[in-house]
């Protein structure tokens, strides 16, 4: 089940975020710990973004947080990737911003390209990272309409 996240949600929410972060970017080096990703969440993702949650047998699987037409945030429980969670959130996505979409996602994450890629997203900019905390080279897609 999708459904918008509260504020009692957020360390759920990252919590979620945290597995998938580690174990789909094992090389990227995050820049925040584990409780400063909680405490953005808490402070700043929920209250503030339109964050959504998928919920499975009754916790939290799976996060997509949009900023306006920017797809910010799109992380899966590992343990449900590949059960078509992403496509639900994609398709939500694009209902929500029908106008199109934007999204960055790291160059290394081959997967994620793949995933946009045959969601309709297209590659339209490389990097070299410098413009991310993390420090490391992305890629952005849009999609439109």
């Amino acid at each position: 089940m999708l459904r918008r996240a509260a504020g009692a949600d957020a360390g759920a929410v990252a919590d979620v975020w945290l597995r998938s972060f580690s174990a789909a970017l094992p090389t990227v080096v995050r820049p925040r710990s584990d409780d400063e990703v909680r405490a953005y969440f808490r402070d700043v993702v929920v209250p503030e973004r339109e964050t959504w949650l998928a919920e499975a047998d009754g916790r939290v699987v799976g996060v997509m947080v949009l900023n306006g037409q920017l797809l910010s945030q799109l992380y899966l429980d590992p343990g449900w990737r590949g059960r078509g969670l992403g496509d639900r959130f994609v398709a939500l996505a694009k209902e929500r911003s029908p106008q199109g979409l934007t999204l960055w996602t790291f160059q290394v994450n081959k997967p994620a390209h793949r995933f946009y890629e045959r969601n309709g997203f297209v590659a339209v900019e490389r990097t070299d990272g410098s413009g991310n905390e993390e420090r490391e080279p992305d890629v952005r897609y849009v999609w439109r309409p």
